[in-house]
């Protein structure tokens, strides 16, 4: 069922705009409203803790987000109350939103940075992120676009701006649900469609190396939609190495089609192993 994204800076008020939808979106739908968050995963360590180690944020971000795959399969609209700072993960949640055919929409919370500070410092300790913490989330925060796809519909609400209920319901309800990525349909290979989902499916893939290399994921399997293969990288790869491997796969590919698109992201994940040393 339907899932909203909240992204926004630390202490910006990402849980208290999920509780606010949450009662908003009960008096609006029958369906029921869950709230997946971060808050109840910081309990055997801090949340200072877990941001200074990159292994324990990324199992954080694998939780969080392995909680809102299962959620989708439920007769319920889903919140996702987390930091979701980084663009890429975001990416990797709506690839998530798109294979459960359902629809999704973005929640940048966008709080000044010393309302932000603020809130912080007003919090008990227990709950409080260091100075240090703080500033380096802040430092990590990537915006959200509405040009990308994966975030648009985009909200973009201040702290005083009232919840769009109305367009919410319709862009979570009315919308469409995008179909899932053409890499698992079995199409035929006209000349055009397949130089278009050869496109589209090698750059998906590139921007997921790219979200896992981000995520710490170096010398880890890399696991991506509709290859039978996982990638293993050796090293981080810079994300113009991995542009210009694509475009060498899409000439090389040009001449040599395969005979089924569901093939595409094996034989892309085979030809980057060969050619990263």
């Amino acid at each position: 069922m339907p899932l909203i994204v909240l992204c926004g800076l630390p202490c910006s008020g990402k849980s208290t705009r999920a509780a606010e939808l949450r009662e908003s979106l009960q008096k609006s739908t029958i369906l029921p409203i869950m709230i997946v968050s971060d808050n109840d995963l910081f309990q055997t360590d801090s949340k200072d803790t877990i941001y200074a180690d990159t292994s324990k944020e990324k199992n954080l971000r694998a939780t969080i987000k392995s909680d809102v795959h299962r959620a989708l399969s439920k007769e319920v609209v889903v919140i996702m109350d987390a930091q979701n700072y980084i663009k890429g993960y975001r990416y990797e949640v709506y690839c998530i939103t798109k294979s459960a055919k359902t629809t999704q929409c973005t929640v940048w919370c966008n709080s000044p940075i010393s309302e932000a500070k603020t809130w912080n410092e007003a919090r008990d300790a227990a709950v409080r992120y260091s100075e240090a913490t703080f500033d380096a989330l802040v430092m990590r925060f990537e915006p959200p676009d509405s040009a990308n796809r994966w975030e648009n519909p985009l909200f973009t609400l201040l702290p005083t701006d009232p919840l769009p209920i109305t367009e919410l319901l319709e862009v979570l309800i009315n919308r469409r649900a995008p179909p899932p990525n053409q890499s698992t349909q079995s199409q035929p290979l006209a000349a055009t469609n397949y130089l278009h989902e050869l496109d589209k499916i090698t750059q998906e893939i590139v921007a997921a190396v790219i979200s896992a290399q981000q995520n710490g994921m170096i010398g880890e399997k890399i696991v991506v939609t509709g290859s039978t293969e996982p990638l293993i990288l050796p090293k981080r790869i810079l994300p113009a190495e991995l542009g210009r491997l694509r475009r060498q796969f899409i000439s090389y590919s040009r001449t040599r089609p395969v005979d089924s698109l569901e093939r595409i992201p094996t034989i892309f994940i085979q030809y980057l192993k060969n050619s990263i040393k």
